[in-house]
């Protein structure tokens, strides 16, 4: 669920006064009362750009990009600096074969080039760290879906929590008057008191009960804090306190057309994919990669100086090149059969975690098109219930104006009102937490 072009400045102004909040009880007290209002498009804005777990991929993702960089500068030389001396002292074999006696030394000062690029590896290496970054990028996304989920599924119970207490404290506003009438027919010598016992403990139940509801909403206000990584200290309420259900993929969608949508939208897919050609990529470069020769090349240019015994002059200019061709044989190297095995199977078990994934999103699709399914059957026997309730409610109550109600009628009745309303909240939220999982599943969520 995205904001509208018209919901876009709503969506900022809602933000930046929630950061400004957050920053503040950040440097200094840790707890406040306050309550302050938060939408949905508020908490999908704030949950990608503030929840920790999307900005731990995002690092994740910045160290796979350094991981191609460095692939990649293996392809580069390194220059060197320095100053080197040698001395010999008694017996050496000159040119020629002859040996002699002498003492001699020599010095040299200057820049050296020196590249020596194991090709093969180098190749392989750097489109393997490549495909990295996408799985890495796919990684991202999957967090930044995980992570908006969660955020949405923890206001719909923010937003229960608060359903709850408005059905908690109308039931007890009904209580409290029903007491006061019985409490005064029993002053007047019309009712039985154990009546008015009934009704006085039916109303510290209802009491009882909002309190357990006000603590459920505090908790579910911190719960939704830590998704948005804002303070604890702040006290979430939902803007909109009606809670309606909310249909984001078309009923009529079937199965078949759900699920191509789905492996074509999912991260997850994507990452595996990307992991399963890297593991390939790696593979190649054990059979292939040794096949390729090491190149080795060094040029350096600078001073030579020196002669015999102490001398350390004739300084002049000296070039020296070389250049050669090799091929690893071995471990690491050509022959390698344990190192190729185990490519092997680190290649067939990315192919395996590929199809393992692909029978998980079918699955998800096919669970969460069920659980809607049964939670659209839910919600209308819901409201037939709510509606019976109430109406036996005020039955109930004209039979008590009329002098043949009875009190444990009354009781029974609204309890099965309250009883109702509560099942039906409860359906509402986890229908809409069900569009908002198919949503997700579909790669709709962050659109």
């Amino acid at each position: 669920m995205t904001c509208a072009c018209p919901m876009r400045k709503a969506c900022l102004g809602s933000i930046l006064p929630l950061l400004l909040l957050n920053n503040m009880l950040l440097a200094q007290s840790p707890i406040t009362t306050q309550p302050y209002l938060i939408d949905l498009a508020t908490t999908l804005q704030l949950a990608r750009a503030q929840n920790l777990d999307i900005q731990i991929a995002k690092a994740q993702l910045e160290e796979a990009q350094a991981n191609y960089g460095i692939a990649t500068s293996k392809f580069l030389p390194w220059l060197t600096a320095g100053f080197s001396w040698r001395r010999h002292e008694g017996r050496t074999q000159a040119v020629d074969g002859t040996l002699i006696d002498t003492n001699k030394q020599s010095m040299s000062l200057g820049p050296s080039i020196t590249a020596q690029v194991d090709l093969g590896d180098a190749i392989f290496t750097t489109m393997a760290s490549k495909q990295m970054i996408t799985a890495s990028d796919a990684a991202l996304g999957l967090q930044q879906q995980d992570s908006s989920l969660a955020a949405v599924k923890a206001y719909f119970d923010l937003l229960k929590a608060q359903a709850l207490i408005e059905v908690q404290q109308q039931a007890l506003r009904v209580s409290e008057t029903y007491q006061q009438q019985i409490s005064a027919g029993v002053t007047a010598g019309v009712v039985f008191k154990g009546d008015e016992l009934r009704i006085q403990t039916q109303t510290e139940r209802f009491r009882m009960n909002v309190t357990q509801a006000e603590q459920l909403q505090a908790v579910q206000s911190t719960r939704l804090a830590e998704y948005l990584h804002l303070n604890p200290g702040i006290s979430l309420v939902t803007q909109s306190k009606e809670l309606i259900p909310i249909e984001l993929i078309n009923p009529s969608s079937t199965i078949e057309q759900l699920i191509p949508k789905a492996l074509d939208a999912s991260p997850e897919v994507k990452q595996s994919e990307a992991l399963a050609e890297a593991a390939l990529t790696n593979k190649k470069n054990t059979v292939y990669g040794p096949l390729i020769p090491t190149v080795g090349a060094q040029v350096f240019m600078g001073e030579l100086g020196g002669g015999k015994n102490s001398a350390s002059s004739n300084y002049g200019n000296s070039k020296d090149y070389a250049f050669g061709l090799s091929w690893r044989l071995g471990p690491g190297g050509l022959f390698d059969f344990m190192r190729i095995k185990a490519s092997d199977a680190r290649l067939n078990a990315a192919k395996l975690k590929l199809e393992k994934t692909s029978e998980s999103i079918k699955r998800q699709v096919i669970d969460a098109q069920i659980r809607i399914q049964s939670l659209t059957k839910q919600l209308s026997s819901s409201r037939i219930t709510v509606s019976s309730a109430n109406e036996a409610l005020r039955l109930t109550r004209e039979r008590k104006e009329l002098g043949v109600g009875i009190v444990l009628e009354f009781i029974q009745a609204q309890q099965e009102v309250v009883r109702s309303q509560e099942e039906y909240i409860g359906v509402i939220t986890e229908y809409n937490k069900a569009q908002y999982e198919l949503s997700k599943l579909l790669g709709q969520l962050q659109k």
